[in-house]
């Protein structure tokens, strides 16, 4: 076959392809209500130079109430996707150990597998009384720690009276010192997520992190190359103005002036640019830059079909995302493209 039509050939065969189907075009198309989807960006509360009191929460969960969310997800691994990864370790580097926590005393404590206090939490809140026991709460607390999911865990501890908050039907005291984290520092999944679940008479929240795309260590040079694309000058400004309000929280107004940044359109698309934007541009001669834009987009992808999955079975829900601020753009992105499913922005809940 002459060189000209082998071009022609294999000019023909990449060419860009438009899709046959934009669930976009059809959101009117459905039965009911959309569901509503609220994405908020957050800080990792534990990273903040300064420690957080957590009074100055309370303005921002008011907020958030208000939305009056369903569903409520959290950047936490699930207790399935921890089991997972600590089964296939090799293939998922130190996902397992940087992510996750044993449940082997409490398996030991329990006799309860992940697995199976994951069916038997599933088959309680089949279920569940209106007006439950507090012997019914600590048990369900129980589960769900056996289950792998401390955030519903503490949903459930937080709903019981102060009083009832002790050791007893199956949670030991041991598990009690996990649910109360003393002398941790503020972590949003439990200090926002399950305190709000538990504020608007929710029962669990759901893990919808990801870290199954997470392959093993990609080893020094692909560290450095990171490294270097994010260094490029010159700093751009959401950085420094990002640093300057994460170090200058003194009140409930200065956290949420910092919650309003995180969620502008302006420092979604700034911190993008400045990250995965960096990396994609960014030349070596294995694409380091491309393979972490790779993975950044296959977990957000993991992430927004976890999201999805949370209210499958509740079309109409209205449904809180929270979430470290970075992935926001993506979520938003990925979860508008979805038939009967709605963005709510969430400044309007900020102000």
């Amino acid at each position: 076959m002459p060189t000209s039509i082998l071009a022609l050939v294999a000019a023909q065969a990449l060419a860009p392809a438009m899709p046959a189907f934009d669930p976009r075009s059809h959101r009117m198309e459905i039965a009911g209500k959309p569901a509503h989807v609220l994405v908020l960006g957050t800080p990792h509360l534990s990273q903040l130079p300064n420690k957080l009191d957590p009074a100055l929460l309370e303005p921002l969960l008011a907020r958030l109430a208000a939305f009056k969310p369903d569903v409520i997800t959290i950047e936490a691994l699930s207790g399935e996707e921890c089991d997972t990864l600590h089964r296939f370790e090799a293939q998922h580097g130190s996902a397992w150990s940087d992510y996750c926590w044993d449940t082997a005393e409490i398996e030991k404590a329990t006799g309860l597998s992940v697995p199976a206090a994951n069916l038997e939490a599933e088959r309680t809140l089949a279920s569940w009384p209106a007006s439950p026991t507090p012997a019914q709460r600590r048990r369900l607390a129980m589960l769900f720690l056996a289950a792998g999911e401390r955030g519903s865990a503490t949903v459930q501890w937080l709903r019981l009276a102060p009083a009832e908050r002790h050791a007893g039907d199956g949670l030991t005291q041991p598990m009690v010192e996990m649910i109360e984290r003393k002398g941790k520092p503020l972590n949003e999944n439990y200090a926002i997520g399950a305190a709000l679940a538990a504020r608007l008479g929710l029962d669990r929240v759901y893990a919808a992190d990801d870290h199954l795309a997470d392959g093993p260590d990609g080893g020094d040079a692909y560290g450095a190359a990171l490294q270097a694309a994010w260094r490029q000058k010159p700093v751009l400004p959401v950085r420094t103005e990002y640093e300057r309000r994460q170090a200058n929280i003194g009140s409930s107004a200065d956290l949420l002036a910092f919650y309003r940044f995180l969620n502008s359109p302006a420092t979604q698309r700034g911190s993008i640019a400045g990250d995965m934007g960096r990396n994609a541009t960014f030349s070596t001669p294995e694409l380091y830059g491309r393979q972490y834009l790779a993975w950044w987009e296959s977990r957000n992808l993991r992430i927004a079909a976890n999201i999805r999955s949370a209210f499958v079975d509740r079309p109409e829900a209205r449904v809180l995302v929270i979430i470290g601020s970075t992935h926001k753009g993506y979520l938003d992105a990925y979860l508008d493209m979805m038939q009967g499913v709605r963005l709510v922005d969430a400044m309007q809940f900020l102000r």
